[in-house]
């Protein structure tokens, strides 16, 4: 099968183009045809140094799948060859990953059946963006019906999606990006589109709740934004990072507050609620660009730029 391989840890054009063995299911795994997959930042970091996942060399990337059942190992019966799936596989260990390919094998248990209503390229950019943005926003932040959360980084691959989850949460959404991507936030539903370069997102959202604090911050964006946000969220508020905690938390203490680490777990259900929320119309992926998989070095310099637009597919067949 075709796949696009780093044979060494280290710079985009790094990758190359190889045939290499098509894998086959075990018991409890399924065989599938990969339609498209997308490029996140867990990529970047794998491709730059995988070792910390135990990933062993040569490796073939890729945290993301939609594509057809193709074969079903020993037990599975929930799936059938010709069923149309998406997920996000593992990825710490061997074997893990490895998208960027025409095939792939995967536990049945984290699959799910693919929206109807979306286009593979569409749905290959929801399981890990999408599934990390509902379990911040859903399932850490349990963000509720006349709630306020704020969204740093509302127009990138997570934060896109966590606007629209927390909207159809019922939750008042205060949202930041570049200047270029103010329209965007809009578009997605956001209540207030804060310009971070040019405006102080802490005295927004103080301004909007009346000084008391927004209930819930989810950064996405990394770096010391959790640090500076504790002044932005109320008393016992609560706040998640998906990246990194940077800065003096100490103010988190004083005022009782709440902070996650989230790391998205692989698992079916989680898959099967957003559906829901897609089906319905609630949320949808913003899709900024379709590359064919031979171009991933271009995806994945792209996307290092820090300065996107939703999420970048990668078509893997017709």
């Amino acid at each position: 099968m075709r796949a696009m391989v780093i044979p060494e840890f280290g710079d985009p054009d790094l990758f190359e183009e190889r045939d290499v063995s098509r894998p086959e299911p075990g018991p409890g795994e399924i065989l599938v045809r990969v339609f498209a997959s997308s490029v996140n930042p867990i990529d970047i970091k794998l491709r730059a140094d995988g070792s910390f996942a135990g990933l062993e060399l040569p490796v073939i990337l890729g945290a993301d799948v939609s594509g057809v059942v193709e074969e079903v190992g020993a037990g599975v019966e929930d799936f059938a060859p010709g069923d149309e799936v998406y997920y996000t596989p593992e990825i710490f260990g061997p074997g893990s990953n490895r998208s960027y390919a025409e095939y792939n094998v995967v536990a049945a248990t984290i699959a799910a059946k693919k929206p109807a209503c979306l286009s593979h390229e569409e749905a290959a950019t929801v399981p890990l963006a999408g599934g990390t943005a509902y379990e911040a926003t859903v399932r850490r932040l349990a963000v509720r019906v006349g709630e306020t959360i704020l969204i740093h980084g509302g127009a990138g691959g997570v934060g896109s999606f966590a606007v629209q989850i927390a909207k159809a949460a019922g939750a008042r959404v205060l949202a930041s990006a570049g200047r270029h991507n103010q329209d965007t936030l809009r578009e997605l539903g956001a209540d207030v589109a804060i310009d971070y370069a040019s405006e102080d997102i802490v005295e927004v959202a103080l301004d909007d709740t009346g000084g008391r604090g927004v209930d819930a911050v989810l950064d996405t964006a990394g770096g010391d934004l959790i640090a500076k946000s504790l002044r932005a969220a109320r008393s016992f508020g609560r706040l998640a990072s998906i990246i990194s905690l940077q800065g003096d938390l100490t103010p988190a203490y004083q005022f009782n507050q709440t902070i996650y680490g989230v790391l998205t777990p692989r698992e079916r259900r989680r898959l099967d609620e957003m559906t829901h929320l897609i089906e319905r119309g609630q949320m949808r992926p913003l899709v900024d660009e379709v590359l064919p998989l031979k171009e991933v070095a271009t995806a994945h310099v792209r996307l290092e730029s820090g300065h996107g637009r939703g999420k970048i597919a990668l078509r893997v067949a017709e």
